[in-house]
């Protein structure tokens, strides 16, 4: 019998979205801060089921935002809905605005199936 996590959907079990930031020094705190003021923006979606933002301890300036999706479906609708304002791509109301200089001076998308998981026992 298969476990329930890969039964919960008929497409197979989630997909992994991890976006790798290229962030100089001067700028972590910043982009901390975003993260932190953007907090419960993506938990209320349709599919979402993980997020964490993965700070470098040392040899680099790469952070990590780890997503978890029920779907590659769910996360092209956040993208285009919620998920295109969070990453600049106009205020609510549709107009341009002032927005902030990004923290970031570069971003890569990866994209991932989780195939294999395991967590802690359920008593």
């Amino acid at each position: 019998m298969r476990s329930a996590p890969a039964l919960r959907n008929n497409r197979g079990m989630s997909i992994v979205k991890i976006n790798v930031l290229t962030v100089p020094e001067e700028q972590r705190e910043t982009l901390e801060k975003r993260f932190a003021a953007r907090a419960g923006a993506v938990e209320g979606s349709d599919g979402f089921e993980w997020f964490e933002l993965l700070r470098p301890v040392e040899g680099t300036d790469t952070y990590l935002v780890y997503t978890r999706w029920r779907s590659e479906e769910d996360f092209q609708r956040w993208l285009a809905g919620r998920g295109q304002a969070a990453h600049g791509g106009g205020a609510q109301d549709g107009t341009q605005g002032d927005r902030p200089k990004p923290a970031a001076t570069d971003a890569t998308l990866w994209s991932f199936e989780v195939v294999q998981q395991t967590g802690p026992k359920q008593v």
